[in-house]
């Protein structure tokens, strides 16, 4: 859940990108990483999850001061099979190891067709669908999972046992755009009840249980407590499935063997999985995307319910604020713009200026 943007606070994104990149290269990190890092917050904040944007600039940034993130991790790629191979990311920062991944597995599938890597030695990877991003360049389809720390309960139970883990895939079209599909295995991403905590917000019933297994709308409990999975048994068991492939198959840390340090929220050994498909594996790649085309179309054009404007296609929302916000300038709530002039004085940045009133949208 999220408050209500106070649209009179946007910020260019090319100073928001300047920005971030400069606090983390003052933090030993190299510019591309840098790059990669803050590309992967912004990318969020475009398309309106905030959980996974310039929020987490600041805890990325205490993980690095704290050495239990590198910002120079010795990356390493190591083929296992024609089209498999395993990165050991040296606890680097998550975007610049998944990056570093996804890169690996479009390179496999160029030649093979398709390519699937695992991931050991990462962490917060950001949003899922922000390497999904570097497969429609290529024209690829492209997906990615991840593990996460135990914060939610098994369907039926009240202790944190699974991690909200995300699954991401995205699909090329030809003249239509891609559909984009990027959820977590929980109700809610956990990072938009840590949204409602710094706002002193409540959360929505059935978000979350308090550590007693009792379900709340207080956030500060249910951070304290469990997030529930989406669907009850569907999404319990798709986060186990996820856990298996990106935690015991990559021999990554999974579930309750995650190392976690709690006054950091960082994670040591987090596992990920990417995957990469041509589209041209069984039919040439224009009669592929013509198909895609159709199939979007006739999903779009499907009579909508009562009360509902039009049917969208997976992504198209995110797509639209994504387009909306790069003209417009990112929105930012007050407290974490706080927390982004507080680290910019901490390191030497200077936070950037709102875009000028005068170019503010109207309320």
């Amino acid at each position: 859940m999220s408050a209500p943007r106070d649209s009179s606070r946007r910020f260019p994104f090319e100073d928001l990108l300047d920005y971030s990149c400069r606090v983390l290269e003052k933090l030993d990190v190299p510019p591309d990483a840098a790059r990669r890092v803050a590309g992967c917050l912004l990318l969020a904040e475009l398309r309106g999850v905030d959980s996974h944007g310039l929020i987490r600039l600041p805890v990325y940034a205490r993980r690095i001061q704290a050495n239990v993130v590198k910002a120079r991790p010795q990356i390493r790629v190591e083929r296992r099979f024609a089209a498999v191979a395993l990165v050991d990311g040296d606890n680097g920062l998550g975007p610049v190891v998944g990056s570093r991944a996804m890169e690996t597995a479009l390179e496999l599938a160029e030649s093979a067709g398709v390519g699937f890597v695992g991931v050991r030695g990462s962490n917060h990877f950001g949003a899922a669908a922000f390497y999904l991003e570097q497969a429609l360049e290529r024209r690829y389809i492209g997906c990615s999972i991840s593990n996460a720390p135990p914060n939610m309960a098994a369907c039926g139970g009240k202790v944190r046992f699974l991690g909200t883990n995300p699954m991401a895939v995205a699909i090329p079209a030809g003249q239509d755009r891609p559909l984009i599909f990027d959820a977590s295995s929980s109700v809610v991403a956990r990072g938009k009840i840590i949204v409602a905590a710094h706002r002193n917000e409540p959360i929505p019933e059935g978000w979350a249980i308090d550590p007693e297994g009792v379900p709340t709308t207080d956030a500060r409990a249910a951070l304290a407590g469990a997030v529930l999975p989406f669907g009850g048994p569907k999404g319990s068991a798709i986060s186990l499935i996820i856990d298996i492939l990106s935690g015991v198959l990559t021999g990554a840390s999974f579930a309750l063997h995650l190392n976690t340090l709690e006054n950091l929220g960082a994670v040591q050994n987090l596992g990920h999985v990417f995957a990469a498909l041509r589209t041209d594996l069984f039919l040439p790649a224009a009669e592929f995307e013509r198909r895609m085309d159709e199939i979007l179309g006739m999903l779009k054009a499907s009579p909508p319910a009562p009360g509902v404007p039009r049917v969208l296609a997976p992504g198209e929302l995110e797509l639209d604020r994504e387009a909306r916000n790069r003209e417009l300038g990112i929105p930012l709530v007050d407290e974490v713009v706080a927390q982004l002039v507080d680290l910019g004085h901490e390191v030497g940045v200077l936070f950037p200026d709102r875009v000028p009133a005068s170019s503010d949208p109207p309320q």
